[in-house]
């Protein structure tokens, strides 16, 4: 399936429907898709060149993916400027002579995305216009030799943990000093902070542990030391990330110790927000919350993501947890902190939802009143336990059935959003996007969650500042806002 899969034609494009998997629509993600576009039309209308062997060498990295892609991709950033190599994350000038893409293998779509990038820079290299590439990441790992067999262009394929061996590619040396030293390819307020990496968990449907290899956690002090850096380079907001970030410190203390890293980081001076995602719901650690509740730094917000509201389908997915448990859990996080945001994910179709247990999703949904919710199709991946079962749901149904819930959260977050009216919020303003500064309060991730639009014409706002706003209107996924003085 995956060699037919490398074979399509080039002008397939990539469908990123509306925020359904918060995973695969980061913005690096979307940048990448919108420079694929461009770079297409490039190649297509260029004639055969001679490689520019003799320039010093230049080299763009180019991210698909999830924010986790990105912080990869910022380390190998670091890594080889540290080394003396020119180098640069996506950059717009076309002008550089070596290309490394880091892939993304997580479902059909961004794997389709990821092989048509791949193939665009491999014609590149056949035309002269770029002389080496090479590609890492997700699908790099997953599927190296297909990959190898069928794009032999490309100079080299590297896994997810194999970043010596691609400075190696540039005689360059992996520079311990560097790192928690690392460029950001964004603005600076914000900072996403990977604790760990891999995954030991045995959900049914995830292939990340066959991409990404077990779980290994970062030493809290490596972490403070990040933060601190990250500080001083003027970043205000750290958003933790991991496979299963619940489960940091396990490897590494042999108990779990999210709770003193959040503590640890929190007393980083100059760090005014830290945000929490992809928690895992079973063997919570619910000392996190007595931790958000006590530091004001560390935002009430909690990405957790629960995959389904029916015990039955939990269990085929090897979730470890039931309906009943995870909606105990939610009550006990929302007594423990009132005014928390809780986002999570959920898959429509796995293997075993039938109508009555996709029902059961549907009443979970509408109990729960989420107040981020993001749902998507599943995809029947190789080599993972669900890949035995019948994908018996049809692509159509699965989308229909993802539709289905989101026109119930958008009802739901337009009525939690009109709560919000004529309240006053601290928002963090992140861009300037046509006549409005666009900005988030704590309850709101990097561009899956709500927004805050400030009038441009109306007010003047600084990227990276924090401003008061009292919210004038909303809509189910935008908030208005007036700036105020606090």
């Amino acid at each position: 399936m995956f060699i037919r899969s490398v074979k399509l034609v080039l002008s397939i494009t990539l469908d990123i429907s509306r925020g359904f998997n918060t995973e695969v629509t980061q913005p690096s993600f979307r940048r990448a898709a919108t420079d694929f576009v461009f770079f297409r039309t490039f190649v297509a209308n260029s004639k055969p060149l001679k490689a520019r062997t003799l320039k010093k060498d230049k080299v763009n990295i180019i991210t698909m993916g999830c924010s986790k892609n990105l912080v990869d991709s910022e380390v190998l950033l670091s890594q080889l400027r540290g080394n003396g190599i020119d180098a640069h994350h996506e950059s717009a000038e076309r002008d550089n002579n070596i290309v490394i893409i880091n892939t993304c293998g997580f479902i059909d779509n961004a794997k389709q995305e990821s092989i048509n990038t791949i193939l665009e820079y491999a014609e590149a290299k056949e035309k002269g216009l770029i002389d080496k590439v090479y590609v890492t990441g997700c699908l790099s790992q997953r599927y190296k030799d297909d990959l190898e067999a069928e794009i032999p262009q490309v100079d080299a394929f590297f896994g997810t943990r194999d970043l010596p061996a691609i400075l190696k590619r540039f005689k360059a040396d992996y520079k311990h000093e560097l790192v928690g030293e690392r460029l950001l390819s964004h603005s600076a307020h914000y900072a996403y902070m990977k604790i760990s990496e891999g995954c030991d968990r045995p959900c049914s449907f995830c292939a990340i542990p066959l991409m990404r290899g077990g779980h290994i956690s970062r030493p809290i002090e490596e972490l403070v030391k990040e933060a601190r850096h990250k500080a001083a380079q003027g970043t205000k907001e750290l958003l933790l990330i991991a496979q299963d970030s619940t489960y940091y410190g396990l490897d590494l203390y042999k108990q779990r110790r999210l709770p003193d890293l959040l503590r640890s980081l929190s007393d980083v001076e100059g760090i005014d927000w830290i945000r929490l995602h992809y928690a895992y719901p079973t063997g919570f650690p619910m000392e996190i919350m007595d931790v958000m509740a006590e530091r004001p730094n560390i935002c009430k917000y909690l990405d957790i993501p629960l995959q389904h509201g029916s015990s039955e389908v939990l269990k085929i997915m090897r979730r470890g947890t039931t309906r009943e448990k995870q909606e105990e859990l939610i009550q006990r996080i929302r007594d423990k902190v009132p005014d928390i945001a809780i986002r999570t994910t959920l898959i429509a179709g796995h293997p075993g939802e039938y109508e009555r247990e996709f029902e059961e999703m549907v009443d979970f949904v509408q109990r729960m009143r989420f107040e981020r919710l993001g749902v998507f199709t599943y995809s029947h991946e190789e080599d993972t336990h669900a890949y035995g079962m019948e994908d018996h749901v049809p692509a159509e149904e699965k989308q229909a059935r993802a539709n289905h819930i989101m026109d119930i959260q958008e009802q739901i977050s337009f009525e939690l959003n009109q709560e919000k009216v004529g309240k006053t919020y601290k928002v963090l303003i992140d861009k300037k996007e046509g006549g409005h500064f666009v900005g988030r309060t704590e309850f709101d991730s990097v561009d899956v969650d709500n927004e805050v639009l400030i009038d441009a014409e109306k007010y003047y706002c600084r990227v990276g500042d924090f401003v008061s706003a009292k919210i004038t209107d909303a809509t189910e996924f935008d908030l208005f806002g007036d700036v105020v003085t606090p």
